[in-house]
């Protein structure tokens, strides 16, 4: 009522009046009876003073009012000049608004907001990342050819941004500057080119929607990051999933061959069963002679690694993934998908409707994916009637010989509901299902000929059309079905019904002879009232009976013609006009007319009764042309598998092009260093258990000449691993990572410098057995101050020069041979300075895993004796197999987390050559398995060891287990946890540690729970039984404190919970692995808030 009772000053548009209007609103006192009934008019000039005043609590207080105005859809545009004043405030939550207001308006008020258009290029350097993304959001905005030059800038300078929120909305802005400009589109690909090699997963997704929009045809551009999308996509937000998940569909049809072609040679197999011996084995010789199918690695990495996206909460994801695996997966693969999309089932109608639609398309060609969940798409009386006819359209699919009895029952409940329309869309589909399936068509024909006599009009009606065209498959054995038909034209008054009833005795005229004649005369007296339908099979049905029964119908045919003749309906007119001259022949009568009878009673082809989704498939699944069968503006066709596949090395990535990228060209003096140390690590990875035999026995030209070899053959598959460990700090500013980097040369220095060690400390380290051993006896004697850790990283900057030029020189020299650097007695004239026994002591303590020289790995508090199945006793017949991890360091390997395995044989025979198979890991994972196992007696147990290196994520480990008969697909997915190792460190430590992992790389939440389960005992044994952490002192009662670090790459992971006042607590996890904090965040507040 009060927007109406000021609206039609406006409407008038009587200046004075609105300004009368205005002044009393002024005068009326907020606190008066009057108050309750002010207009929008007066809330809106409070808003204005309030944004006029002085301090910013008013300020702030009447932008959250208007940006809830904006919520619940109301105008604020007026406000427009008062807001864009306060765009230069001083205070970022009012200026966070002001951008979120001018977001939503800067369009339609587009001369005010070119005004300030300075300030946000002022804000662009602001040194807040939601600032400097919100005005590039506002500047992207205002539609203004004018700023394309100011807005190309902006785009430019924000997608080298340190954070990754801007650089996201660098890529949103590229979208909206394409479709105000696209004659940018050149400068626009290069910056697109630019974001496509960024490692953070808040980017990927919106980066590739850019390339989507901009040139979804420069294929090119995807070669070179193809492996690091497809190992982003588990952490990349889920619309961007939606996004990625598509492009990728098409790309793997453009770059890889069909793996369809193998299951093909099957089917033809089974097809050719009856063949005769020659003929089959000449088809086997074919088949040997064309090449045979393997799949491309790549190819298999994008369909391993959407796999996981089944599970997603989001229908859309799901949908994306079901669809890339029905275009690009092998046919046998397929399947997993049916599941997942019957889970769909339970969401919204408006999700079920779109699900349905695509499974009624996959449902005609591969009938097998869905007939497990046959009843999930049983009617229910709850559905929508669109739900339930794609229901109808899938059921009648997957009809064959051995359901269809329960189909009918189920098709007889169906016909008696209320909803008609679904009643006779029903009747079709039992007409459809007696075509496809021979066995019943007499039962359905049945049934449908009882559903005559039913009181419902409609019902009847489509039983009728339906009788009608399976009549016309044999219509010679059911005259009876036709006169009982004949008698139903009286009761009948549905037009197609009529028709379908006339067509009928017309085209069986000379079968029903009797009837034939009498209903022509019944028709022929009510021809005038009939619909036009009617009247054109009356018109063929008195033609038909003039050519065989022409004593009896020749006068009422010429009736029947010469009503025709003067009918309103031109289209009958010219029917009869047509009839007549055919078949009553006179001296005008052409040659047609000796024909008549050949062309009426010709034998017309049964109809094919087919499903509306035959033709669908030739459009990609899950898109809008998809639902709606026609091309929608926008849609990019899946283009066909090539004959050839083009060259895969295009995807191969040169580890140079991958550190250019640096933002603002920072860090590029640590370029060398890294270059090295990334090399060492490919020598420790590729070279796994044997580098650690070779560095016991110090064959120093032998490793050497190894680590030379291996360097070229595994630079793609480090490649891969280093952009799978990148991507998981995917959030982090770039100080951070470079802190990280350093952190991580020392880890990867350790193998290195292990010969040199050994010859320095001849009495430690001879006896040690493993890379963790020898690191913690070594970490006791290195306890050394931040100064002689900056010499000692100086130091090992030096090295890696040197040793790069030694490298050059001779393959025979040892990548790293400290012999050099050993103190002697007699001066040598070296580039870098003398080296003392103390340094060597802190060149030593780079081995450490650990962040810092005061910083050790402990024994883990507490080891939970939980298993996990890893094969279950029926499926392995009769081998049963547990596993659990004993928080142990591994003796395989410093980067691998050790796994027991229990293997219990429950039969009663003797269990022969148990070992592991085929290992299905992902990129940069690897696995030390255990020795094979002889034999395993009836009810006996073995516990054998395996260690794995994760690579600091919870991807599945998936291998084969083995017998001497069988093999039997298993996986070990590790809790978060576990991929963490114990440290112990001082408060201090821990404070000082925790100051430097802030921002980004912090995560919280808040847990309710009773006091009593917060006492330090309840907390230490809730902590550690999640996660494998050590218990750090505190000196406060209210603060415990654990730390840890991951295994694979050494980063700390410090976890703090405080207690509050009443019955809360904060849990603090500050972290560079931000994904691993995020997840461990997540598992813990379940378990720290009940009892």
């Amino acid at each position: 009522m009060s927007s109406n009772s000021f609206a039609y000053p406006e409407q008038s548009g009587g200046g004075e009046t609105a300004e009368l209007g205005q002044e009393a609103t002024s005068t009326i006192s907020p606190s008066g009876a009057f108050g309750l009934f002010s207009s929008d008019l007066k809330k809106n000039e409070d808003l204005k003073q309030m944004l006029e005043s002085n301090k910013d609590s008013a300020k702030l207080d009447a932008m959250k009012r208007i940006v809830g105005m904006i919520a619940k859809g109301k105008n604020a545009s007026e406000l427009f000049p008062a807001v864009v004043k306060n765009v230069a405030s001083k205070n970022i939550e009012i200026k966070k608004l002001v951008y979120v207001y001018l977001v939503r308006y800067a369009e339609e008020q587009q001369d005010l907001a070119l005004l300030s258009i300075s300030t946000f290029q002022r804000a662009l350097k602001d040194p807040n990342q939601l600032i400097r993304a919100s005005a590039l959001r506002v500047l992207s905005s205002i539609r203004v050819p004018i700023i394309v030059p100011i807005m190309m800038l902006a785009i430019k300078e924000a997608s080298a941004d340190l954070s990754p929120y801007v650089r996201k909305n660098a890529a949103h802005a590229i979208q909206k500057l394409y479709s105000l400009d696209p004659e940018q589109k050149e400068m626009l690909i290069e910056v697109i080119e630019k974001l496509l090699k960024d490692k953070s997963t808040l980017v990927a997704g919106s980066v590739v929607m850019a390339f989507e929009e901009v040139c979804p045809d420069r294929i090119d551009l995807i070669h070179k990051n193809y492996r690091k999308l497809c190992n982003l996509l588990v952490d990349v937000e889920e619309w961007g999933q939606v996004v990625i998940i598509h492009m990728l569909t098409r790309y793997a049809r453009t770059q890889f061959v069909s793996p369809w072609k193998e299951d093909d040679g099957l089917e033809d197999n089974e097809k050719n069963f009856y063949e005769s011996d020659d003929e089959q084995k000449e088809k086997t010789e074919d088949r040997d002679r064309k090449k045979p199918y393997t799949m491309d690695p790549d190819h298999r990495l994008l369909i391993r690694n959407t796999k996981p996206l089944l599970q997603s909460r989001n229908a859309a994801v799901v949908m994306a993934v079901a669809q890339l695996y029905w275009h690009i997966s092998p046919k046998s693969e397929a399947g997993i998908i049916s599941k997942s999309l019957v889970r769909l089932l339970r969401s919204n109608r408006e999700v079920q409707y779109i699900v349905l639609q695509n499974i009624a398309t996959m449902s005609i060609q591969r009938k097998g994916m869905f007939e497990p969940y046959l009843k999930s798409f049983y009617v229910r009386s709850t559905d929508p009637t669109m739900i339930k006819t794609l229901k109808l359209e899938i059921l009648t699919n997957l009809a064959n010989e051995a359901n269809i009895s329960t189909l009918l029952r189920e098709f007889q409940t169906y016909v008696k509901s209320q909803d008609k329309q679904f009643a006779a869309a029903t009747i079709q589909t039992i007409g459809r299902c007696a075509t496809n399936i021979s066995d019943v068509t007499d039962t359905c024909l049945n049934g449908l000929v009882c559903l005559l006599s039913n009181r419902d009009e409609i019902v009847v009606a489509e039983s009728v059309v339906v009788i009608k065209k399976l009549l016309q498959m044999q219509p010679a054995q059911h005259g009876e079905i036709i006169k009982h038909m004949a008698k139903l034209l009286d009761s009948i008054t549905v037009p197609v019904a009529r028709a379908s009833i006339l067509w009928l005795i017309g085209e069986n005229c000379e079968r029903v002879p009797k009837i034939a004649p009498d209903v022509l005369r019944k028709m022929a007296k009510s021809f005038t009232s009939e619909d036009d339908l009617v009247k054109l099979q009356i018109v063929n049905l008195g033609a038909k009976l003039y050519l065989t029964n022409s004593k009896q119908t020749k006068l009422l045919t010429q009736y029947i013609l010469n009503l025709g003749k003067y009918d309103q309906n031109y289209d009958i007119r010219d029917r009869t006009r047509f009839i007549r001259q055919l078949i009553v022949p006179n001296e005008k009568s052409g040659a047609l007319s000796k024909y008549a009878k050949k062309i009426f009673l010709a034998q017309k082809p049964a109809p094919l009764l087919e499903s509306p989704f035959k033709d669908r498939d030739h459009f990609q699944l899950g898109t809008l042309s998809h639902t709606l069968n026609i091309k929608a503006s926008g849609y990019l066709e899946l283009s066909n598998w090539p004959e050839v596949a083009p060259d895969p090395s295009v995807r191969n990535v040169e580890v140079e092009l991958a550190k250019e990228w640096t933002p603002a060209g920072k860090a590029k003096k640590e370029n060398p260093a890294k270059k090295f140390y990334s090399e060492s690590e490919e020598e420790e990875d590729s070279s796994d258990s044997s580098s650690d035999s070779e560095s016991e026995s110090g064959s120093e030209s032998g490793e050497g000449g190894k680590s030379e070899e291996e360097e070229d053959s595994s630079e793609d598959s480090s490649e891969d691993s280093s952009s799978e460990e990148e991507s998981e700090s995917g959030n982090e500013s770039e100080a951070e990572n470079k802190r990280t980097a350093m952190r991580n040369s020392k880890n990867k220095g350790k193998s290195d410098t292990e010969d040199g060690k050994k010859k320095n400390e001849k009495s430690e380290t001879s006896g040690s057995s493993d890379a963790e051993s020898s690191s913690i006896e070594s970490s006791s004697d290195s306890e050394s101050d931040s100064e002689s850790e900056s010499e000692s990283r100086k130091a090992t900057k030096e090295k890696g020069k040197k040793n790069k030029q030694d490298r050059n020189l001779s393959k025979d020299v040892s990548l790293l041979d400290l012999d050099d650097f050993n103190p002697v007695s007699t001066p040598v004239a070296l580039p870098t300075p003398a080296i003392s026994p103390s340094l060597i002591a802190d060149l030593e303590g780079l081995n450490l895993s650990t962040s810092s020289s005061v910083i050790s790995v402990s024994t883990p508090v507490f080891v939970p004796m939980k298993t996990h199945v890893l094969l279950h006793r029926m499926s392995g017949k009769g081998l049963a197999a547990n596993y659990f991890f004993p928080r142990q360091p591994c003796i395989f390997g410093d980067k691998m987390v050790s796994v027991q395995i229990i293997l219990n044989n429950t039969s009663d025979q003797k269990i022969e050559n148990i070992h592991v198979g085929e290992k299905k890991l992902p990129i940069g994972m690897q696995m030390h398995v255990f020795h094979p196992i002889d034999s395993l007696e009836p009810k006996g147990s073995i516990t054998v060891s395996m260690g794995i290196d994760f690579c600091d994520s919870t991807q599945t480990a998936s291998f084969q287990l083995c017998t001497k008969d069988d093999c039997f697909n298993v996986n070990i997915q590790p809790p978060v946890g576990e991929l963490l190792l114990p440290v112990a460190m001082s408060e201090k430590d821990f404070k000082k540690e925790q100051g430097m992992l802030t921002g980004m790389n912090e995560t919280s939440a808040i847990i309710i729970a009773a006091p009593q389960n917060f006492t330090p005992s309840m907390v230490l044994q809730k902590v550690v039984n999640v996660a494998n952490v050590g218990a750090v002192p505190s000196g406060q009662d209210n603060i415990h404190r654990f730390a840890a670090k991951t295994v694979h790459s050494g980063s700390l992971m410090l976890v703090t919970v405080e207690l509050k006042e009443g019955s809360t607590a904060q849990l603090i996890i500050n972290t560079e692995k931000t994904v691993i904090g995020s997840v461990l965040l997540r598992e813990l507040k379940p378990v720290l808030s009940q009892g």
